[in-house]
């Protein structure tokens, strides 16, 4: 079994998801409402929306579109988490995603990990990154 998350965006998902494969790597693949074979074609202003996005990097999927009803609210109740084995992937990813958005939690050392920090990207993505701790020596 695996939870993937899928989230939703407000007309901007091609640029969250270009920049996400920017910071994580992996294949990008993405679709637009004109790309996807429909009897009803879609309207001609939400045509180069995205239909669906799936970034796939080291066995790992992240799933997307754009939000065609006009209604979208933001997300809300739910954070994407990214778990790094190392500091410094932490540091790097929190810096990227942190990035023209809002820090909601600075990235620090915690209990539970050697760093940990909380954002809400630029996209209105909110994201808590962890570095995992080092393995104990036997």
């Amino acid at each position: 079994m695996a939870f993937h998350p899928y989230l939703f965006f407000d007309g901007n998902c091609r640029e969250a998801f270009t920049r996400y494969q920017e910071i994580f790597g992996g294949e990008l693949v993405l679709l637009t409402m004109a790309d996807i074979p429909s009897e009803t074609p879609a309207p001609a202003d939400q045509a180069d929306l995205i239909m669906h996005a799936a970034l796939t990097t080291e066995g790992h999927l992240l799933m997307g579109s754009d939000d065609p009803t006009g209604g979208f609210a933001g997300v809300n109740g739910m954070y994407v988490n990214y778990s790094v084995d190392d500091v410094a992937g932490a540091e790097r990813v929190f810096e990227a995603l942190a990035d023209g958005g809002k820090i909601t939690t600075p990235l620090a050392e915690t209990s539970w990990s050697p760093k940990f920090g909380m954002c809400v990207d630029r996209f209105g993505t909110p994201w808590m990154v962890n570095a995992e701790p080092a393995a104990e020596s036997s």
